[in-house]
């Protein structure tokens, strides 16, 4: 016990030199997150939407651009991010320029979410009422405005709620980002907390995560329930 707290002391006496790196990890950690949420996120909700649409009964059902958007999905999916850093080493090259840092980190963060967005997407629009999107194609409503002006719409509650979870799933991603170089906090921790065995800088990487999730997860939450009482 007595051992315990001296090493947290020791640790608090190195917040001067640790508070830099610990802010720029922080900085690190949002910006490989909002890039991820932007550019995964918008492309994954395309990939949703065609995934919902060109299925059998879809609105631009079309089963050869289902299928191959459909095994995409399951294949890459459930690849374990640090798995994805390796196997899309290539790609990253020829897209980043370099394999290292948190570009590099990003672009397969970025990649990687797009296709679990795509199944979140997916999942939240197939809960969509048929009859709404019959009511608006017995209005001449054409594929593209049912789209724009019917399902997503309707869909908008849940898939904030979906959003949320996968915000929570890139500050996961980005914790591993230290492999290649990336910085953000799960490299810090690990470097100047579990390493350097001093528990304390690893609790204040930890904390700092769980704050950013829970004001995530209440700001979804929030957003979600004024959407949904409209």
């Amino acid at each position: 016990m007595t051992s315990t707290i001296n090493e947290f002391i020791l640790a608090e006496a190195n917040w001067d030199r640790l508070r830099p790196t610990f802010i720029e990890a922080i900085g690190d950690t949002m910006w490989m997150v909002a890039i991820t949420m932007v550019v995964g996120g918008f492309f994954g909700l395309i990939l949703g939407v065609f995934l919902y649409t060109t299925r059998p009964g879809g609105i631009l059902q079309n089963s050869a651009v289902y299928w191959i958007i459909n095994i995409a999905v399951n294949f890459f999916r459930p690849i374990p991010f640090i798995i994805m850093i390796a196997m899309l080493y290539p790609i990253t090259l020829s897209v980043v320029g370099t394999t290292i840092g948190r570009g590099a980190a990003t672009f397969v963060m970025c990649f990687s979410a797009t296709f679990t967005v795509a199944r979140i997407v997916e999942q939240n629009l197939v809960a969509i009422d048929p009859g709404v999107i019959e009511a608006a194609r017995s209005m001449g409503a054409g594929p593209w405005r049912i789209i724009r002006s019917v399902i997503l719409p309707e869909a908008l509650g849940p898939l904030i709620l979906g959003y949320t979870f996968i915000f929570i799933a890139v500050i996961d991603m980005s914790a591993m980002a230290g492999y290649i170089g990336g910085g953000g906090l799960g490299d810090f921790a690990i470097v100047y907390g579990y390493r350097q065995f001093e528990p304390a800088v690893t609790w204040a990487a930890v904390i700092v995560i769980v704050v950013i999730v829970q004001l995530a997860q209440f700001l979804g939450n929030w957003l979600s329930k004024r959407i949904m009482r409209r």
